[in-house]
């Protein structure tokens, strides 16, 4: 076996997580920092022919890196990544320099494949050493495989690496990859292999990878804590801590550690990354993660809804993510027609001529109680609670659209159900309704409860509501609901973007309905 070695990417794939802005000096203390640990190579961001900004680790060219790696340590490769989606001319990145990039990683797609070979040639011709980088690996037949393998032999590149970019390639698979890389790859390649930690298949695979005594050098990617979209990747503290103990290596350890202390603590609390579900049904699925963080940040999924909503998105679709694409995959699930006029004819009859009064399950339930008793006192109005029921107070009906949700009430006998036909998973209801008929018009909040309770109320000729518990999302404290099984997971921003939101969908329904707050709301005025 011959050497083995790491590559850190912590500065260009841990990016994703903060849209690359790291701020300058911690570019530039993370580069130090790694290099006294001793990794070998240090990927210090994305080369892209765009404005350079010293807060990024996104560069445009030699000059750009040159202040963040001087002074370069002989034992370290410094290292770019180019993206065959949208890479770097050649002609504004020219020839190497010795206090500029040593090392260019070219990802590409299998579609990219004759475009990345003729890149990479050029580069070899500016005196550039290239790693060449199959992304998504595990879509290649053998066949494919071998014949891209034997075509990038005809380069003089350094390393060949397989890719797992959804983190779904389990360790047998991987071994398979491994062996026919090693067995085909000329002499004098090196073999790369990127995680990803889906199915936490990282560590294993990296160690089962160092175990199979191959003829040529190994270079694994990793990222300081794991840092990476999504699941992350392998934990380079970690896997340095083992090759220290089983192939006599000497990482510094320490200098990852304060890393993570000084730069990466902060980050993780307001972008975490690291093992979900939703990612681990991705890679189950063979998704790109991107689907399952923007499903998830619905909210409104269950296990089984996530299992199937990307079972069912075309293979075609699967690898490449948009968001656009994501919502229409979204919005039509959601959207599956049923026919209530059955049930709509039934709740017509018991609403009407009376006072409704809706409760959402914000704290002025709590703080407001007197007013609110006051209010059921006198007006005696049909109740009907927003996806949860409350102890406080008697309902007459429970108005869901929120599977999660409805798995806590849908036993109860005390109160009638009315549900939406999004929730397939949904028992022991009264009243089914078409989704897409009450939902908001914004897409970001189509499954608002209030929102599309109130659009119900109006498609059944009710002229008013009384509302009370709809305060709006607290995008401070974070702490304006009854219980924590109700609460949000959004950030300060997209809360301030959905209070508006409801804002003025709430603006719109008064042309048709008149609304009134018992208690206050950030919605009143």
């Amino acid at each position: 076996m011959n050497k083995i070695s790491l590559l850190d990417c912590t500065l260009r794939d841990g990016g994703y997580i903060n849209d690359w802005r790291f701020g300058e000096k911690a570019i530039c203390d993370i580069t130090k920092k790694l290099v006294q640990a001793g990794i070998e190579y240090l990927e210090i961001g994305f080369v892209r022919d765009c404005v350079y900004d010293k807060d990024c680790s996104l560069f445009n060219g030699n000059e750009s890196v040159k202040h963040v790696i001087a002074p370069k340590c002989p034992g370290t490769q410094y290292v770019g990544m180019i993206d065959m989606g949208k890479p770097m001319p050649l002609e504004k990145l020219g020839k190497r320099q010795k206090d500029g990039f040593d090392v260019f990683r070219v990802i590409f797609k299998k579609p990219k494949l004759e475009e990345a070979y003729d890149y990479i040639q050029k580069l070899l011709e500016l005196g550039y050493v290239v790693f060449a980088q199959l992304v998504g690996t595990d879509s290649y037949s053998d066949k494919e495989f071998i014949e891209a393998i034997e075509k990038f032999n005809q380069l003089d590149i350094s390393a060949f690496s397989i890719v797992d970019s959804f983190g779904l390639i389990k360790k047998n698979d991987f071994l398979r990859l491994v062996q026919i890389a090693d067995n085909n790859l000329r002499e004098g390649i090196g073999l790369g292999y990127h995680s990803h930690n889906n199915m936490q298949q990282a560590f294993g695979n990296a160690v089962a990878m160092t175990e199979l005594n191959l003829k040529r050098d190994i270079i694994l990617d990793a990222c300081v804590f794991g840092m990476g979209r999504g699941a992350g990747n392998l934990n380079l503290e970690l896997f340095a801590q083992h090759m220290n103990e089983n192939f006599g290596k000497h990482y510094q350890i320490e200098p990852m550690l304060e890393i993570i202390d000084e730069y990466l603590n902060d980050i993780y609390r307001n972008h975490f990354w690291g093992y979900s579900l939703p990612l681990y049904l991705a890679a189950v699925n063979g998704c790109h993660p991107n689907y399952a963080i923007y499903f998830a940040s619905k909210g409104t999924l269950t296990v089984k809804s996530y299992n199937e909503i990307l079972r069912g998105i075309p293979e075609e679709d699967k690898a490449k993510f948009s968001k656009e694409k994501a919502e229409d995959i979204y919005v039509k699930y959601q959207e599956k027609f049923i026919d209530d006029k059955e049930a709509l004819d039934e709740l017509e009859k018991q609403f009407s001529g009376k006072e409704i009064l809706l409760l959402g399950p914000g704290k002025s339930l709590n703080t407001e109680t007197k007013r609110i008793r006051a209010f059921i006192e006198e007006k005696k109005p049909v109740v009907i609670a927003l996806n949860f029921v409350p102890e406080n107070y008697k309902c007459d009906y429970v108005f869901s659209c929120h599977m999660r949700r409805y798995k806590d009430i849908q036993d109860r006998k005390d109160v009638k159900k009315i549900v939406t036909s999004n929730m397939r998973e949904a028992e022991n209801y009264e009243y089914k309704l078409n989704f897409s008929s009450y939902a908001a018009k914004s897409k970001e909040i189509m499954e608002n409860a209030g929102l599309m309770c109130i659009n119900l109320l109006m498609s059944l000729g009710v002229k008013r509501v009384n509302l009370a518990g709809l305060d709006g999302y607290d995008t401070e404290n974070r702490g304006n609901y009854l219980n924590s099984g109700l609460e949000y997971d959004f950030t300060p921003e997209v809360l301030k973007i959905r209070n508006q939101l409801i804002r003025e969908e709430m603006k719109k329904q008064r042309e048709q309905i008149e609304l009134n707050f018992i208690t206050e709301s950030v919605y009143e005025s």
